[in-house]
């Protein structure tokens, strides 16, 4: 029976992995120990600062006040994302991938509403008030709610630095977490091919009955130990530097953005995260189309149509690689790698928290307590996580393939019928005669339900669907309705509701009531 759990890697991954098993399993008749080994001597890259709505339960589960990591990590109310230029790069061309479901989804169909009533309409205007709110920096609740409840579903910006060091110190001080820092310098298999132990610099052989590897890139158990080998998916995903800065408000009272702004730029893209204190900034671009200057240089211009000058030349950017795709396996015997050890593909959605979040998820409930269970659930978890892996290759694409750009050689590689993944290919020609629903999707815990690519294919102009039949079995008088009370419910919100600054700075100086 797995009775200690060693947690290899610390930053994000590795602290939230430690906390979930550690709230779940450190307590009751038969405790298990949970170790996280940090080396001194790595570098966490502390750039994902982007979330989705799943980390309220998350924070919630480990026993973390919303009061405190909001304050205590420059957080601020992330409740989707706004993209800009993608579609023709022309002045107004800009859409919204909303963290709530369009309105009356599964019940009533927004889709064939827009379609038939409101073609000259965004889509994501017909489909609910809460692209309209993000438009308005407003927040997604008030500060008479209890923490983690909303009126609109939403996640959060975070500074991923903070966010490490507050997980820490809960870890260590509330949920007995031992934390080591030291350097892992080998790593020893039992004789059925487990991992018995690993030897570290100052502290010696430590033993452990399931080890997680959180040790990024570098994949030390994983990959370098185990030899899993890397499936390389830059073909579908050509995006391989980015460009990341800091940068500060002007002033005190700056508005806070609701949403993360990506804006197509000649050879990528770049994010745009507000949180409480600081702006989060940086270009996600291709080498093969841009060299590093040149890509410096339009983050520069980018940056200084908000920024005086002044301020950017004093501010200090990161340069970091990117290698898109994921392992072969993610757990092998006794050792299941978790984040970046896995796989990484460009932040373009926000995906890797919340595949950490899914990964230990799984591990949590369903920790294996004999070998033959231990075999088993891996091979699950191996099958599931590569179709959670394909699903993000395909949604990322979904943005690219639909764009009307070829202003430069970047756009015309990137809408390249041959760099989209075969069952996204699929899927497009489906959607030429009806639009996404449930069942294209029949993972319990779907990354992107059919709802997020409504949002993605309609903002980027997807017109298939004209070749499609009007459905006489679709009744419209309930979307019209819902979509006239959505109007009268947008109205009230806009007076009632605090914008995102407005709604922190009163949860800074009251906190929020305790659920």
């Amino acid at each position: 029976m797995i009775k200690n759990i060693v947690v290899v890697g610390g930053g994000t991954a590795g602290w939230l992995s430690a906390g979930l098993l550690a709230a779940e399993y450190s307590a009751g008749e038969s405790p298990i120990k949970v170790t996280l080994i940090e080396s001194p001597d790595v570098r966490t890259i502390g750039v994902g600062e982007g979330t989705w709505p799943t980390m309220r339960s998350t924070l919630k589960r480990i026993g973390i006040s919303e009061t405190a990591f909001l304050t205590r990590c420059s957080a601020s109310f992330k409740q989707g994302s706004k993209f800009v230029g993608w579609r023709t790069g022309e002045a107004a061309d800009a859409y919204y991938h909303p963290f709530s479901l369009p309105t009356g989804f599964g019940e009533t169909d927004m889709h064939e509403l827009w379609r038939q009533c409101y073609p000259d309409k965004a889509y994501d205007r017909i489909a609910g008030i809460q692209a309209a709110v993000c438009e308005r920096q407003l927040a997604p609740k008030q500060i008479t709610m209890p923490e983690y409840a909303g009126a609109l579903n939403y996640g959060y910006h975070l500074d991923a630095g903070k966010f490490s060091e507050l997980l820490r110190e809960h870890c260590t001080e509330r949920l007995g977490v031992s934390h080591i820092r030291d350097h892992v310098e080998q790593i020893i298999s039992a004789d059925n091919g487990d991992i018995a132990r690993v030897k570290t610099r100052e502290h010696g052989d430590l033993v452990g009955d399931l080890f997680i590897d959180c040790t990024g890139t570098h994949s030390l158990l994983l990959g370098g130990h185990y030899q899993v080998p890397f499936i390389d998916c830059s073909r579908y995903s050509a995006n391989d530097r980015a460009l990341a800065v800091q940068v500060p408000y002007e002033q005190e009272d700056a508005p806070i953005a609701s949403a993360t702004v990506g804006t197509a730029h000649s050879s990528g893209w770049s994010w745009d995260i507000g949180l409480s204190s600081r702006r989060g900034v940086g270009y996600v671009y291709s080498s093969a189309h841009i060299d590093d200057d040149s890509a410096h240089a339009e983050l520069v211009a980018h940056l200084s149509r908000s920024v005086d000058a002044s301020v950017i030349k004093d501010l200090s950017f990161r340069s970091l690689t990117i290698e898109a795709g994921h392992r072969d396996r993610f757990w092998v015997n006794n050792c299941v790698a978790v984040g970046m050890s896995a796989g990484f593909i460009e932040p373009l959605e926000a995906s890797a928290l919340a595949l950490v979040e899914l990964s230990v998820a799984m591990i949590r409930d369903e920790l294996p307590q004999s070998q033959a269970a231990m075999a088993i659930t891996a091979r699950r978890f191996n099958d599931i996580f590569r179709y959670r892996w394909q699903r993000i290759l395909e949604f990322l694409k979904l943005h690219y393939v639909l764009s009307e750009r070829r202003d430069t050689a970047y756009w015309r590689d990137m809408t390249a019928r041959d760099t989209v993944p075969p069952g996204l290919l699929e899927y497009l020609e489906l959607w030429r005669y009806r639009a996404p629903y449930t069942r294209d999707f029949l993972h319990t815990e779907e990354l992107f339900p059919a709802a997020s690519y409504l949002y993605v294919l309609y903002g980027m102009g997807f017109t298939g669907e004209a070749c499609a039949p009007v459905k006489a079995s679709v009744d419209l008088s309930k979307a019209q309705q819902l979509f006239e009370e959505d109007e009268r419910k947008r109205q009230k919100y806009e007076k009632a509701i605090p914008t995102n600054r407005e709604l922190l700075n009163a949860v800074a100086r009251y906190g929020m009531k305790k659920i």
